[in-house]
Parts: structure tokens; sequence; C-alpha cells
């Protein structure tokens, strides 16, 4: 998380444990976008994550959390 943060990366995870971290420490940075679909072949996930990405690109550059299913994203700006 320190290199995502040091290097304006957002972390892409299908685990829960960065949106904890970020939870608990209050940081702003890194963004995670955390992807909740898991019966997608990989081209589809690819797609959803790039419309997201793409629709959140400003929120993302300052700090949130992501959360990419097969309906919706959702956001949440950081800190939490």
């Amino acid at each position: 998380m320190t290199y995502a943060r040091d290097n304006n990366f957002i972390i892409l995870t299908y685990d829960l444990d960065f949106s904890a971290i970020l939870s608990v420490t209050h940081d702003l940075k890194p963004s995670v976008a955390q992807v909740r679909a898991s019966v997608l072949h990989a081209d589809q996930t690819v797609d959803l994550i790039a419309t997201a990405l793409y629709r959140f690109d400003d929120d993302m550059k300052k700090g949130a959390i992501l959360s990419i299913d097969i309906k919706n994203a959702r956001l949440r700006l950081l800190p939490l």
C-alpha cells in the first residue's frame, strides 16, 4: 500500500482487506478498486473495470474506494 500511495497507483483487487486497512488508518491514498463480480469471463471483467475507472477517474486520483459489480459501481471518497 505504501508503494501504491507513493507512486499514485490504484490497487485493483478482489480482496476486501485493502478497504478495511484504509478504514482503520483513515489514509487519503492509495485508491482501491475492488471487483465484486465473481461469475464473469475475463473480457467482461476488464470491460467493467475500464468503464468504472473511466467514469470515476477524477475521484480515484484524489483518493477513493471503488466497488465494482455486474450491475453498477459505487464510490466512497477517502478518508473513510
